[in-house]
């Protein structure tokens, strides 16, 4: 007999959280054991990583069951995923596991989260976010006047600074089209001249500046990359020669970005010189502050975002030094207006009558449709962190910088490339002396790799002028000197292993 609709729907009850007596007690059974296998998992998750190489943690996924026909119990799962899966993550929380701007999550954003995916609001329309819009609307009315934005200034959550720079470019890109030859690119595509279109900015910016270009239909030559100097800011010189070449050339610049913490050596480009060029030839002026946004809460770096205000437009991100969940970012215009340049209307979602009677619609203002209510996460650790204590976390990790920089100075064998940390990265490099037959980049290639595999600590490799170097991303306020002395000397014996190898073999 077939079954009818109110006995399937039994079947179904217990696989959501509803405010029936089965679902309550399925969220509460599924929350334990979720939190019990986590706690059993971070326990045994002393070092940064397990230490599993790249194909034996890919063969362990590739033997996982994907799907059952007739499912199977949380806890079974749970048990099979336990080593595959959740020990064979990178601890992020670890204080050894510092390799990238990738920050361990607060407490607070992660009980916001639980909020979060239960109610599972989707941020493009009003009448499916209700109170989670005006939330996000007052979150960003928050962080305007900390840039330095006033009353005409709005913004948006996005997924980070890939987005954002992205919306940054795309709406100076349409600003220009408009202002100069009253093309509307959005309805009749890109103009016959936007092959001229050019963007500056510094050769350490971050690459979707270019991922960017490519996407809106410039191409990564539009980009032209500008000189730095000794510490790794734009030069203003360079600057200022190259718009007066592009002008000289027929071509076209449209915008300059600088960047408020490059990924590197987390530098800030002169923001208030960059700001004034941009203004002198009509271009739009774009802050990539993904990483130093942050410094808003900051009491001893504060001072470094003079200029940020003259930007038309700024990128910040929250799962980097606020210390959010991925993903939480935000991109700020300093004129509403501009937004007019990527709205749309659909019958179904947002209708413009919808806006005469009042009723705000979020997705004017994004690229994207669906949006998780990130907002929320960055409230609650705002609210239960508090600002004070707030600043007091990312002006530790600074200070563990200038630290870091300085420990590395007085050992022997190393080079540190930026011994006054402008933020929180130091960029390093193990020189022994030696008889030159050693291979420097490949000896600091294997270090890095080698404490990866040991799982002792994570640390990054860049390159910097052709050669390897090591990084530390001091993002998390509970590492200590103690544990940077620690890595050092693991560098160290591993540096020595590795080269006493090479003596062997030579």
């Amino acid at each position: 007999m077939e079954e009818t609709p109110e006995q399937s729907t039994n079947d179904f009850n217990s696989f959501f959280f509803h405010g029936g007596e089965e679902g309550v007690a399925a969220y509460h059974h599924a929350s334990q054991l979720v939190t019990e296998k986590l706690t059993e998992v971070f326990s045994d998750l002393s070092k940064p990583y397990i230490g599993k190489t790249p194909d034996k943690i890919k063969e362990e996924v590739r033997r996982l069951q994907l799907a059952t026909e007739n499912g199977e119990t949380l806890y079974e799962l749970l048990e099979e995923i336990q080593e595959p899966l959740l020990k064979s993550n990178i601890n992020i929380s670890n204080p050894k596991s510092i390799a990238h701007l990738h920050c361990p999550p607060l407490l607070p954003s992660l009980a916001a989260e639980m909020i979060i995916t239960v109610f599972n609001q989707s941020m493009d329309s009003w009448d499916q976010s209700t109170a989670a819009t005006y939330l996000e609307n007052e979150l960003i009315r928050w962080l305007l006047p900390k840039f330095g934005y006033g009353k005409q200034a709005d913004g948006t959550f996005t997924s980070g600074g890939t987005q954002s720079n992205y919306m940054g470019l795309l709406l100076a890109r349409d600003h220009y089209c408009w202002e100069r030859w009253n093309h509307n690119v959005q309805k009749d595509g890109l103009h016959s001249q936007s092959n001229k279109l050019r963007i500056l900015c510094s050769e350490h910016a971050h690459f979707t500046v270019k991922k960017s270009a490519s996407q809106l239909g410039l191409g990564e030559n539009a980009v032209i990359v500008v000189n730095t100097e000794e510490h790794h800011q734009m030069s203003i010189d360079d600057l200022e020669e190259k718009l007066e070449q592009l002008e000289s050339d027929g071509l076209l610049p449209f915008a300059v970005v600088a960047t408020c913490g490059t990924t590197d050596f987390g530098s800030i480009d002169p923001m208030k010189e960059s700001a004034q060029l941009a203004k002198q030839h009509g271009l739009w002026f774009h802050v990539d502050a993904a990483y130093g946004g942050a410094l808003i809460l900051s009491r001893s770096h504060y001072h470094r975002l003079a200029g940020i205000e003259a930007a038309d437009s700024v990128t910040v991100d929250f799962h980097k030094l606020f210390y959010q969940p991925i993903s939480c970012g935000a991109f700020l215009v300093k004129d509403k207006k501009s937004f007019r340049y990527i709205q749309h209307h659909a019958d179904y979602l947002n209708p413009s009558g919808d806006e005469e009677d009042g009723m705000l619609h979020l997705v004017t203002k994004s690229t994207q449709t669906t949006r998780r209510f990130d907002a929320l996460k960055l409230m609650m650790s705002l609210r239960m962190v508090g600002t004070k204590r707030f600043g007091e976390m990312i002006d530790h990790t600074f200070r563990l910088a200038h630290a870091a920089a300085q420990e590395l100075h007085h050992r022997a064998d190393f080079t540190v490339l930026n011994r006054k940390p402008v933020l929180n990265a130091v960029v390093f490099r193990y020189e022994p002396i030696s008889d030159g037959l050693i291979d420097l980049d490949l000896l600091n290639k294997n270090i890095q790799k080698e404490l990866l595999e040991s799982g002792e600590a994570i640390m990054a490799k860049t390159t910097v002028d052709g050669k390897t170097y090591l990084k530390f991303t001091l993002l998390n306020p509970r590492t200590t000197m103690k544990d940077i002395k620690e890595i050092l000397t693991l560098i160290e014996q591993y540096g020595k292993m590795q080269t006493s190898k090479w003596g062997m073999n030579h």
